[in-house]
């Protein structure tokens, strides 16, 4: 979609479970699941937008993960990154919660993933993913993945419909000039 509109899209950090541990938690199967399957909705979501979703053996305190996707961001490759660290947890299982598996994402993406490492270790983006945070719970979010286009903010998996309908609303209620702002 980024190229259909040639939008620039930028992320934003939410932690979804503040409250896990730095060193993540084992995940109970829930009900429903199975092995390697989700439970409904999300299954059938996930088979209906092509992706593939693995049950996670733990949940990880995503903090770092932010952080580093708040760094991929600010050297051009958020999305990149983004995609990288799903497929790592969700298609590959891993802990993304662990420094090791945020370098070797990095890495594949192309990032210097030493000093990515490091700016973690020194906690550079944490204050900013601490705003992002809290700027989100302030507009009343409270789940991911939350969009905005335009002045339309919706949460949840959609369906690609969703995204282009949300342009073209966006399109043609027209873009204000900086004199009308």
């Amino acid at each position: 979609m980024a190229s259909e509109y040639e939008i620039a899209v930028q992320g934003r950090a939410y932690l979804l479970r503040p409250d896990t541990p730095k060193e993540g938690r084992e995940r109970p199967q829930r009900p429903g699941e199975t092995e390697d399957e989700l439970s409904e909705p999300l299954r059938s979501q996930a088979k209906d937008a092509g992706l593939i979703m693995r049950p996670a053996r733990r949940t990880p305190n995503t903090l770092y993960a932010l952080e580093a996707t708040e760094y991929a961001q600010q050297h051009g490759k958020f999305l990149e990154f983004h995609h990288a660290a799903y497929k790592a947890f969700w298609e590959d299982r891993q802990d993304i919660g662990e420094m090791e598996i945020l370098h070797k994402v990095g890495h594949e993406v192309g990032l210097d993933a030493d000093d990515m490492v490091k700016s973690l270790e020194e906690g550079i983006y944490a204050k900013e993913v601490m705003a992002q945070y809290q700027e989100a719970l302030g507009y009343g979010i409270s789940g991911i993945p939350t969009f905005l286009v335009g002045n339309l903010l919706f949460t949840g998996a959609q369906p690609y419909e969703t995204f282009k309908m949300a342009m073209e609303r966006f399109l043609s209620e027209g873009v204000p000039s900086s004199s009308e702002e």
